[in-house]
């Protein structure tokens, strides 16, 4: 694993943070316009001005901004290096509860070559300019990475949460009915034993892509312009949040997606072509489709919602006939490379080009929202999709290849400032 260090968190002082549901906010790539405005009308402190600032320069606007609550008092470095044992506590949809353990340390940023950090999803060049921009203008890790490794001891775990069950913690605040816990720990001795737990394990990332890689552009930058670099500057390390793919709290959710101002859709046209290759379910409504879903165990199962039609679809034809039979056994075994190459790119005639730009394509978290969206008659067809799974995201990232677009959405997301991490 990369190596990871204790830092001295940048925090809101411990005054506000008594009202810590006012300050924090999602990460930047998941907030709308209209949450953006409501983030920024909650508070006049509320982290949205650092992470997603409204100004014509956001950047410059961030930086300024950053200054004056450091000036101010309204912001804090703590004293001493810490880890921050964080925890979510929330419902899934089906409301039934669960905790995600894990914790914030500033980790060693490598190539991905290295094979010590490892991804499982492509990036997009406009959102990494976005970031470096910030990186450049802030100097600071406004929001962090999330990372998971493996450990079936659970022995980092173990000690997180002793230290939670014997301490009050520093943040506690609700957002959109999720619990957000903070703590802080400080002793060497405790610290030790988070690193010596994940030393000889490597890091996937499970959401952050493109700050990580941003960080190690940033990194790159910084390390060339100086002549006195060691390796053990602050910018050579990034912010990230950390849990034991063992956590019984980590979950994945689906992500849905949304066909669009396709020039000559036809949905009869689709079923026939689905015909060919996949046996055809015909179903009354969501909570059909939902059961059909969770009944039927193969990995390249969908629902096909059109208006007034809702189709479960299993494939019955042999896969390698349908997708890039040189493919990994670990990407073939994605529904979502399916859908992709075959569905989408075939059928359906989406470029990947026109996927990675959302020409014809919208995701969407929600089922209920693909229902809708084909009620409405804003998109053609809506896919439902199963989730992807742990495994299924740590084989691929082990073979050095990616998954499709939009593959995971890791439910609920690291809220953006609980801490800040100075990179000057």
């Amino acid at each position: 694993m990369p190596e990871i260090m204790p830092f001295k968190g940048m925090l809101y002082n411990p005054e506000r943070l008594k009202s810590a549901d006012e300050l924090i906010c999602p990460p930047y790539d998941i907030i709308s316009p209209a949450q953006q405005q409501a983030l920024y009308n909650s508070s006049p402190l509320n982290a949205i001005r650092l992470e997603l600032p409204m100004e014509g320069d956001p950047y410059a606007a961030a930086a300024s901004r950053l200054r004056e609550w450091f000036d101010s008092g309204e912001l804090q470095n703590d004293s001493v290096p810490a880890i921050y044992p964080y925890f979510q506590t929330f419902d899934d949809t089906d409301a039934v509860a669960h905790t995600r353990c894990g914790f914030f340390a500033a980790m060693r940023l490598h190539d991905f070559a290295d094979k010590k950090v490892l991804p499982h999803e492509k990036t997009l060049s406009g959102p990494k300019a976005d970031r470096l921009n910030l990186f450049r203008k802030t100097k600071t890790n406004i929001s962090s990475i999330f990372g998971l490794y493996a450990d079936e001891s659970k022995s980092a775990d173990r000690v997180m949460k002793s230290f939670a069950e014997a301490n009050e913690p520093i943040i506690d605040a609700q957002f959109q009915g999720v619990r957000n816990r903070m703590w802080r720990i400080t002793d060497p001795e405790l610290v030790a034993q988070f690193q010596q737990t994940l030393q000889e394990r490597a890091v996937y990332i499970a959401d952050g892509h493109h700050r990580y890689d941003t960080g190690v552009n940033y990194r790159n930058e910084r390390a060339a312009a100086n002549p006195s670099h060691t390796g053990q500057e602050p910018y050579n390390f990034i912010l990230t949040y950390l849990a034991n793919i063992h956590d019984e709290g980590l979950l994945i959710f689906p992500i849905h997606r949304l066909v669009h101002t396709l020039p000559s859709f036809d949905r009869a046209e689709l079923r026939a072509a689905l015909e060919e290759h996949f046996t055809l379910t015909d179903l009354h409504d969501r909570e059909a489709l939902k059961r059909f879903l969770d009944q039927v165990p193969s990995n390249y199962t969908y629902g096909v919602v059109t208006p007034g039609s809702i189709v479960g679809i299993t494939l019955k034809s042999d896969l390698q006939t349908l997708v890039d039979p040189s493919r990994p056994d670990a990407l073939k075994d994605l529904g979502l490379v399916l859908l992709h190459d075959h569905i989408l790119g075939k059928l359906l005639g989406i470029s990947q080009e026109a996927m990675a730009k959302q020409s014809n394509l919208l995701y969407v978290h929600d089922d209920r929202e693909v229902f809708e969206m084909v009620e409405s008659g804003k998109v053609q067809v809506g896919f439902v999709v199963k989730p992807t799974t742990v495994a299924q995201v740590l084989a691929v990232s082990e073979t050095g290849e990616v998954m499709p677009q939009k593959s995971t959405f890791f439910y609920p997301k690291i809220m953006t400032g609980l801490v800040f991490n100075s990179i000057a």
